[in-house]
């Protein structure tokens, strides 16, 4: 991709949204270059990421969804002024690799977070190593996630997990719904860690393992660690910077 690219989601909304954004783009399209304008939500913005995982792009979201956190808000007028000004993110993913009760190996890539969920009305029993250390033997509970910080503020944050700035260099570990130990609380460990989490009942507990929200069932063992070989690159208002936006969410739980 040489020039400005618009790409939208299907649904109406940003379609209507992106025929408005193609006409004001006209007059300036050529003066940017390998930048792709994604229109729709915090999930449309993760798969499109993906999908573009080895190419050179940078990536200027425009919220049409409910939430919008990785997104732009669009403004017609200042739409050339907001790109030119943007700053500039940069993000690396979580890759989670899956054995399945068939000992079949899946791997892939999750920006926001990985997720070991209950497959059935039974809670899950797991153990957590980071490294060659274990974190916790045996955790049951309905399930446990390990987000990044760019998506420290989406799931993580509704099961009360941390909020982690884009630069700590940290990830998080959160329980869902704990029931024994009913006081085991989330952990921050290094970025650099290699995270394995492993179902001690996999024939009368079902897991599975999903990444943003690609579901694996039943998974026996996953691994998880940080990919610095990818990095997605996305572009921010500079009035709205993604670090700027988990400050706001810190600052929020604060002073609840």
């Amino acid at each position: 991709m040489s020039k400005l690219l618009v790409i939208s989601d299907k649904n109406s909304k940003s379609l209507k949204l992106k025929n408005l954004v193609s006409k004001e783009v006209k007059n300036f399209q050529n003066q940017f270059s390998n930048i792709a304008i994604v229109i729709g939500g915090d999930g449309f913005m993760l798969q499109t990421l993906k999908k573009n995982k080895n190419k050179k792009i940078r990536f200027y979201g425009i919220n049409s969804g409910n939430y919008g956190f990785l997104m732009n808000k669009f403004t017609s007028k200042n739409l050339y002024k907001n790109i030119i000004n943007s700053k500039l993110i940069s993000i690396s993913p979580l890759e989670m690799i899956v054995k399945n009760k068939n000992n079949i190996i899946k791997k892939y890539l999750a920006i926001n977070e990985v997720s070991i969920l209950r497959q059935s009305r039974q809670t899950a029993s797991i153990s957590i190593k980071k490294d060659s250390n274990y974190i916790i033997k045996k955790l049951v509970s309905d399930g446990v996630l390990v987000s990044t910080p760019a998506g420290s503020t989406a799931y993580n944050l509704s099961v009360h997990g941390p909020i982690l700035s884009l630069n700590s260099k940290k990830l998080s570990i959160a329980p869902i719904s704990t029931f024994s130990p009913r006081r085991w609380k989330a952990k921050i460990v290094s970025d650099k860690s290699k995270i394995v989490i492993k179902n001690l009942n996999p024939s009368k507990r079902p897991v599975m393992a999903v990444a943003d929200n690609i579901e694996i069932r039943n998974a026996k063992v996953v691994s998880i660690k940080s990919n610095k070989k990818i990095k997605f690159n996305l572009l921010y208002d500079k009035s709205r910077s993604l670090q700027k936006k988990i400050k706001i969410e810190q600052l929020k739980r604060e002073t609840k």
